[in-house]
């Protein structure tokens, strides 16, 4: 009798453990990407010969997910992406753009949205700060097409918990926007600071970096 109780105790332990095992999604670009683990026909970045990350354990992400005993839901991430629908060359890229893949996520507790970079790098339009009433050509801007993907992310998965992502070294315009578009939607903006990069990526020590930081800001 005493065994079976301890069984019956070991069972509802193994059950709240499992319970509590939250399912994380990534909505990213290429610093999120590792080939084999986004959807096929995404352009992944790594493995990269220039950056000394190999494996996928070694990506920001999979070491978090890890380090908090959490499990991978989707990792939606394609490189050379933008929030915005304009690309590089001013290119119109709403095939691929953050917005186009926001129902791709699964069924997440937590989101990271890791993205701005390339939006930065090749200077997309930033235009005005809008918060409803977007069009196709309103999100062409950066401003608001990341405030269209903050609704449409908490609309569509009210259960999950949003965190933005900010890149270091990106120009300021894109930093303030960050700032004031995720202090809107109430979703916590994580904002990186001193992440070694090799090619212009994260490299092993910039992936260990984006974690501890990631751990630190989030409580």
């Amino acid at each position: 009798m005493k065994k079976l109780f301890v069984l019956f105790l070991l069972s509802l332990a193994a059950i709240a453990t499992s319970a509590q095992t939250k399912k994380v999604s990534i909505l990213g670009d290429s610093y999120s990407t590792f080939k084999g683990y986004n959807p096929e026909g995404y352009a992944p970045f790594y493995p990269d010969a220039n950056n000394d990350v190999k494996d996928v354990e070694q990506t920001w992400w999979s070491l978090y997910i890890k380090a908090n005993g959490y499990q991978l839901e989707k990792n939606n991430s394609w490189g050379g992406t933008t929030i915005c629908g304009t690309g590089f060359f001013n290119r119109d890229v709403f095939n691929s753009y953050f917005i186009s893949r926001v129902d791709m996520l699964g069924d997440p507790d937590i989101i990271f949205v890791f993205g701005g970079t390339n939006d930065a790098w090749q200077r997309s339009p930033i235009g005005e700060y809008q918060y409803s009433d977007w069009t196709k050509d309103d999100c062409k801007s950066f401003r608001p097409a990341l405030a269209c993907l903050l609704d449409m992310l908490q609309r569509r998965y009210p259960k999950a918990t949003v965190y933005s992502i900010l890149n270091s070294e990106l120009r300021e315009e894109i930093n303030e926007s960050m700032r004031v578009v995720c202090q809107h939607y109430g979703v916590q903006l994580i904002e990186l600071h001193d992440i070694e990069k090799q090619n212009g990526h994260p490299s092993v020590a910039g992936m260990k970096s984006i974690c501890e930081q990631l751990q630190e800001a989030i409580q």
